[in-house]
């Protein structure tokens, strides 16, 4: 049954879709991180010159090709190369975001479950963060409980449709996801010996400098964005005729950025004048994942005054950050099966949540095959996407298309420059960087 396609009603709610969609757990916990590995500024300045002349080119191809097919991720490429194998590009991407969604789903739930914690006062209590995280680990019908929940309070916006689903949660979501950001780093920055987080952050000390610090940047910015998953490129079908494709994504880029650099001067400030063991805090850091958000960065609010309200606020970010993303990769998948099979979007997204509670569910009950999906989406799938996107605007696609998607038909002015350098981007520097990328994942972990 073919249903009249949406489109984003308003630019603001347009951007905020997007940067929701680019925000997740990934610029809480894998940024900080990242930076921390990298040596700190060093790896900030090199992630945002990777940001720059990477990942804006790419999130542009994959605006101008999904706002010009106007279809799912999988219905752009069969519509801009007929016949072609291009088409399993776009499937490729939509079982990316099933599989993340697989797993992402759990990590949610834990999110959810510390912040009812936090909100009760019994993580103020915690005396052994390790193992109070273990034990929701150990605990696999909670896990499977909160799994559930997360993946039926997603599946509430995508129902909800474009409009009133994730255009509106997006206006909501983002400007709180700030605010609470906001007021968070005024609590650390303000802490006896925040100084030390801050200097690490920002003053680059080239003696630090690691042989891989810029693979890693780049691996960062193109994970950061949400490119190779479908999530833009879906996305933009919804964009409007008159949208500007490139200062959205520029647009989209500062925002998930700003939210990577927000988080950094939550967790370093805080880390660093809270520590016991300051010789130690940056290998600590460095560890990331799951430990830094559920057993390092509560341990560090524990011993703030009020640290009930800051853990709440803090695990409430996270909720919010990671509910934008899984309402991104739902949409992807649920448009594509919309789309391609010819049922209604209801049907659609019942097929997608019942697929989504399997994979959850056998995630939470299986640590390796958990990680297995972890690492076949970040390792594999989503560099590999994004190589073959790069590719098929860089070498397949008309140019003609891409000067009338980046110019609306001719009603914004570029330089010649601007387009070849666009070109030179897409057809050389990307794929490049992005084939480095999958190799050092396969290879260098």
């Amino acid at each position: 049954m073919k249903e009249k396609r949406s489109t984003f009603r308003s630019k603001l709610g347009m951007v905020a879709a997007a940067a929701g969609s680019a925000v997740g757990l990934g610029n809480i916990w894998r940024f900080p991180s990242e930076t921390a590995d990298g040596g700190g500024a060093i790896f900030i300045i090199i992630y945002l010159a990777c940001i720059l002349f990477f990942g804006i080119p790419l999130m542009m191809a994959e605006f101008l090709i999904g706002r010009s097919s106007k279809a799912n991720a999988a219905g752009a490429f069969k519509k801009l190369a007929p016949g072609t194998p291009w088409k399993w590009v776009g499937r490729l991407g939509v079982l990316t975001g099933f599989i993340i969604l697989g797993f992402y789903m759990v990590v949610c739930g834990w999110t959810v479950d510390y912040f009812i914690q936090s909100v009760t006062g019994s993580l103020k209590g915690v005396n052994d963060f390790s193992a109070n995280f273990s034990s929701l680990l150990a605990n696999r019908p909670k896990q499977v409980g909160w799994m559930f929940f997360f993946v039926i309070l997603t599946a509430y916006f995508i129902f909800a449709g474009v409009q009133k689903g994730i255009e509106r949660s997006a206006k909501i979501l983002m400007p709180l996801l700030f605010l609470l950001l906001v007021i968070l780093v005024v609590r650390s920055i303000s802490l006896s010996g925040a100084g030390a987080g801050i200097d690490f952050l920002f003053k680059p000390d080239f003696q630090e400098v690691k042989s891989t610090v810029f693979l890693d940047a780049m691996g960062q910015s193109f994970f950061s964005l949400s490119l190779g998953m479908g999530c833009m490129l879906t996305y933009a079908s919804y964009f409007t005729e008159n949208s500007n494709l490139t200062a959205t994504a520029v647009k989209v880029s500062l925002l998930d950025t700003a939210v990577a650099l927000l988080a950094g001067l939550v967790i370093f400030p805080s880390a660093f004048a809270l520590t016991a063991n300051p010789d130690t805090i940056v290998s600590d850091l460095v560890k990331g994942g799951p430990g830094l958000l559920y057993i390092t960065v509560p341990e560090l609010f524990n011993q703030m005054p009020g640290s009930m309200i800051w853990s709440a606020m803090f695990f409430l970010l996270l909720t919010i950050a990671a509910l934008t993303s899984t309402i991104s990769l739902m949409e992807v998948v649920t448009i594509y099966i919309q789309e391609e099979h010819r049922v209604s979007r209801k049907e659609g997204l019942l097929l997608v949540v019942l697929g989504v509670l399997i994979l959850g569910t056998v995630s939470a009950l299986s640590p390796s095959f958990f990680n297995g999906l972890d690492m076949i989406s970040a390792k594999i799938m989503l560099p590999v996407g994004g190589l073959f996107i790069s590719l098929f605007a860089g070498w397949y696609l008309d140019k003609r298309i891409i000067q009338l998607q980046l110019t609306n038909n001719g009603k914004i002015r570029f330089g010649v420059n601007f387009l070849k350098v666009y070109s030179f981007i897409l057809r050389y520097l990307a794929p490049v960087a992005i084939l480095l990328i999958f190799l050092y994942g396969l290879i260098g972990q």
